[in-house]
């Protein structure tokens, strides 16, 4: 099932950055302010999951686990907080450098992260672990660079 997931994350975040590309593009990227971008997802997201709560019954458990736990709302409050920067953040590369800048960005926040969390907590990584990194990254920055230079070949 961990599988599953992040086939799924992998299929769900490529389209994500794509599709705000394509409202930029549609609508014209001073028509569309990061705000809209991210009152319209996130309503979205907020939609789906209150109806998936509602469906499982599980609101009557999350009052309960608030009534507690009354410090988890703090916390709550900061994810928010710290979410919504980041979101202005993914927002506005979007807009202003496009998503192949985007997902350069995050192909290489993704490859620190990893190389630093194994330093830094001693995870051995084998070398079957590291040449299937290598492969990942390099196919992930290979498709990067074919897809900016053709971005290139179109404007020119």
């Amino acid at each position: 099932i961990g599988l599953l997931f992040m086939c799924m994350y992998i299929c769900f975040d490529c389209f994500t950055s794509q599709w705000q590309d394509k409202v930029y593009v549609k609508y014209g990227r001073a028509n569309v302010d990061p705000y809209q971008m991210m009152l319209g997802v996130n309503s979205s997201a907020i939609i789906m999951t209150t109806s998936g709560l509602i469906v499982n019954g599980d609101i009557p458990k999350i009052i309960e686990f608030f009534k507690v736990n009354p410090v988890v709302l703090n916390y709550n409050i900061v994810s928010a907080i710290t979410s919504a920067s980041g979101q202005l953040f993914i927002y506005n590369t979007i807009k202003e450098f496009g998503p192949i800048v985007f997902t350069v960005i995050m192909t290489t926040r993704q490859m620190l992260s990893i190389c630093i969390s194994s330093m830094l907590f001693q995870h051995p990584m084998s070398l079957k672990a590291l040449c299937g990194a290598v492969i990942v990254f390099g196919v992930l920055f290979y498709q990067i660079r074919r897809k900016y230079l053709a971005r290139q070949n179109r404007s020119n």
